[in-house]
């Protein structure tokens, strides 16, 4: 699949790091280095515009290694980015470990996989299937 992308960061194009990665890194776009306080949320620009087939999103996610090391994820995660949007990619990170952490110009920051997906049309109905986990919640299905 063929995405049309608009560079205007000083950095490359997003790429695959593997042959298998589902996923391709984005770096942070910054004029001045940026620190995030502990618990403390930045918008981070990248520089990058896309045009999305319809049919598709972009889902923006965290990479492990700067949650691991850091404390850096992304707020809204997964975060979506629709077909018909065509402003400059931003990425919502936040900062939750206890100290101060330092973002720098180029550094990856987050990753961005492509998904098809369907639009539905809900259909008004008085009832719904029964099912044998029927209106168990949150760790209803978990094992003991």
């Amino acid at each position: 699949m063929n995405v049309k992308i608009v560079n205007k960061s000083k950095h490359p194009n997003p790429e695959y790091a593997t042959k298998f990665s589902a996923g391709l890194d984005l770096r942070a776009n910054l004029d001045n280095a940026l620190i995030i306080k502990p618990l403390e949320r930045k918008l981070v620009g990248t520089g990058l515009y896309i045009e999305i087939p319809e049919g598709f999103e972009a889902q923006i996610r965290p990479r492990s290694g700067l949650a691991l090391k850091k404390g850096i994820s992304v707020l809204n995660s997964p975060g979506t980015i629709d077909s018909d949007y065509r402003g400059e990619i931003g990425v919502i990170l936040v900062n939750v470990s206890n100290k101060e952490i330092l973002i720098e110009d180029g550094e990856r920051i987050c990753q961005m996989v492509f998904a098809k997906h369907e639009q539905i049309t809900f259909v008004n109905s008085k009832e719904i299937s029964e099912t044998k986990r029927g209106t168990g919640g949150f760790g209803h299905t978990g094992i003991k």
